[in-house]
């Protein structure tokens, strides 16, 4: 593996991708609730992919190859538009296939599992040459995948392992037990919780969306840290809400996050009893379960908060010391695998471990064929390393990368 380090250029073309073409539109006529008009599409391939000296991913295609993509059609199903990440992932998939010279048909669910059935369902009736699904429910879409294999349209599984059907080829996604992992290290570290002695910490779990399997993975990553000092007795959770689905939010949602803190809030701690954690698989719960902190703990103290993805909101947090850290995964990396494996399957190869040192990537990436069973066997997946942002990293890992500007109100935004 490759010592990361993301090109300043090959992010200002994902952060445009975001202005100029915030979801894109279906090309062809692809059902989408949620597809944007013809204006709003992402800025040509030839603004957007990065010089080759850059980056190696992203080099463009020999123009007999670019010819050759253009007689194919790539379908891309995301999941909404409503959480920040899933726009920067559509738009970024949708510019570098572009510049590689597919044609793209992307489409927006809603967050409705019905809707991404009929927008994959028209993506097979349009022919798509191969489809790549970041699922909503990972156990909803094997009658219409079944329909995709039988047209022989390989499947990408993008971000979240979809299950229970045999039509998916392969998984792109980061390491997402690690992103648990390094939430509950991230804790443990700022407790040190190895020298606390007789001390104790509250701490208390937020996680995802049951639907999406990631969740589960986020969730245990972050208790298994942990578990040795809950059971020492070290950390300690008042609330006993302890399991996955005590602590689920459905669909990721914020509001849902706080009400469910504040019920928390107002059960174990209103009689002073004092939050030191409180430990959130990602930023739209971290939002949430910290406006309930804001607005209904008693304690004076400042609660360590973790999330992930690094919207915007959430780093102005972290900036003014509200959240104590985010778990970064770098979107441009995550699309540009993607990209290189489709364009190696649909030119024939079966692609393994032996792509990561042929496409050249500039960042972090394991193959694993252990970890990742769908239900119908495990599937071949590549694994990408996510990094922990902090107050006092935001500047190297966000800024200096080209992910983000500090702004004159001392805030990072996107490029613009």
């Amino acid at each position: 593996m490759k010592k990361k380090v993301v090109s300043a250029i090959l992010s200002a073309a994902m952060v445009a991708s975001l202005i100029t073409g915030c979801g894109g539109g279906a090309s062809n006529g692809g059902a989408a609730s949620e597809a944007a008009p013809a204006s709003e599409a992402a800025a040509p391939a030839s603004e957007a992919a990065a010089p080759a000296s850059e980056a190696a991913s992203s080099e463009a295609a020999p123009a007999a190859d670019t010819a050759a993509n253009g007689d194919m059609t790539i379908g891309i199903a995301m999941p909404t538009k409503s959480l920040e990440r899933w726009n920067r992932d559509g738009s970024y998939l949708e510019e570098q296939f572009k510049a590689k010279g597919y044609n793209v048909e992307l489409t927006y669910s809603d967050n409705k599992i019905d809707q991404q059935v009929k927008d994959i369902e028209g993506l097979i009736a349009d022919n798509v040459n191969l489809l790549v699904v970041a699922a909503i429910d990972g156990e909803s879409l094997s009658q219409v995948l079944a329909e995709a294999k039988e047209s022989g349209i390989p499947v990408l599984s993008y971000d979240r392992l979809i299950m229970n059907t045999d039509a998916v080829s392969y998984y792109i996604s980061f390491d997402n037990y690690t992103v648990g992992k390094l939430q509950g290290q991230y804790v443990i570290d700022q407790l040190d919780l190895d020298n606390a002695g007789d001390k104790t910490y509250n701490i208390e779990f937020t996680a995802g969306d049951p639907a999406d399997n990631n969740a589960g993975f986020f969730f245990n990553g972050a208790y298994d840290t942990l578990k040795p000092y809950i059971d020492k007795g070290t950390l300690v959770i008042p609330s006993g809400q302890t399991s996955f689905e005590q602590v689920a939010t459905k669909q990721w949602d914020t509001a849902t996050a706080m009400t469910r803190m504040q019920n928390i809030l107002a059960s174990n701690y209103s009689d002073g009893t004092q939050l030191d954690v409180a430990l959130c698989s990602n930023d739209s719960t971290a939002l949430g379960v910290t406006q309930a902190i804001e607005s209904d703990y008693a304690g004076t103290n400042t609660v360590i908060i973790t999330g992930q993805d690094g919207d915007e909101a959430n780093l102005a947090n972290v900036v003014d010391g509200k959240q104590s850290m985010t778990v970064y995964k770098a979107v441009a990396n995550e699309a540009v695998a993607t990209i290189d494996l489709a364009d190696a399957i649909l030119k024939g190869e079966t692609p393994d471990a032996g792509l990561i040192d042929k496409a050249g990537w500039s960042f972090d990436c394991a193959y694993d064929t252990e970890s990742y069973d769908n239900g119908t066997g495990v599937i071949p997946s590549y694994l990408l390393v996510p990094t922990v942002v902090t107050k006092d990293n935001i500047q190297t890992e966000l800024v200096d990368t080209g992910y983000y500007t500090m702004g004159d109100d001392g805030y990072p935004h996107p490029v613009q």
